[in-house]
């Protein structure tokens, strides 16, 4: 099978998924061309054609990752990068009136909890090392990770009410009467 063929009948479906992952527009489409290229210099290493397809979209799902990662890396790590989690390209004041609860935050979690958040999110630390590193199991550390990403997002809904559009994006926010004296 050509490569014309194969991105004629999947970059539909591939685009389709990669705006579902990513709220950008522009950033989807620089996806979308990453993932032509790899498709057309891996293609060979394809020996079934029956998996052409999630072979595809595991390119595709690898590439939001490393875009994600990159992002990250190439912030400038101040308080404002943890804000990402919630983030993408919302308004600079936004991200800066927000970005200055973090850390009050990430001290009113548990110390192993803030501690987690703080390597993984803000210091970039795969969460495969950190597993090694801390001696846990790889399956347990995504559970705790899952879990305090939603106590950290917990103290944000106690003190702000969020407005998301479809896809997740921060709208606006306004704080709750005095349920928060953290930031």
């Amino acid at each position: 099978m050509t490569i014309e063929a194969i991105w004629s009948e999947y970059q539909t479906g591939l685009k389709a998924f990669i705006r579902s992952k990513v709220s950008n527009p522009d950033d989807a489409e620089d996806l979308l061309q990453d993932i032509l290229v790899k498709t057309y210099t891996s293609l060979s290493s394809l020996h079934e054609r029956s998996k052409l397809k999630p072979w595809l979209f595991q390119i595709a799902n690898n590439a939001i990752i490393d875009f994600y990662r990159r992002k990250r890396f190439d912030s400038n790590y101040s308080d404002e990068v943890g804000i990402e989690l919630w983030l993408d390209e919302e308004s600079p004041s936004v991200v800066q009136d927000l970005s200055k609860c973090i850390l009050p935050f990430l001290h009113g979690l548990s110390e192993s909890e803030a501690e987690l958040l703080k390597a993984i999110e803000i210091d970039g630390v795969s969460q495969k090392d950190y597993a090694e590193t801390h001696d846990i199991n790889y399956s347990t550390l995504k559970s705790r990770l899952k879990k305090s990403r939603q106590n950290l997002m917990g103290l944000f809904n106690q003190c702000c009410k969020f407005s998301l559009d479809s896809q997740g994006n921060l709208l606006e926010y306004e704080r709750r009467d005095g349920n928060c004296s953290k930031c």
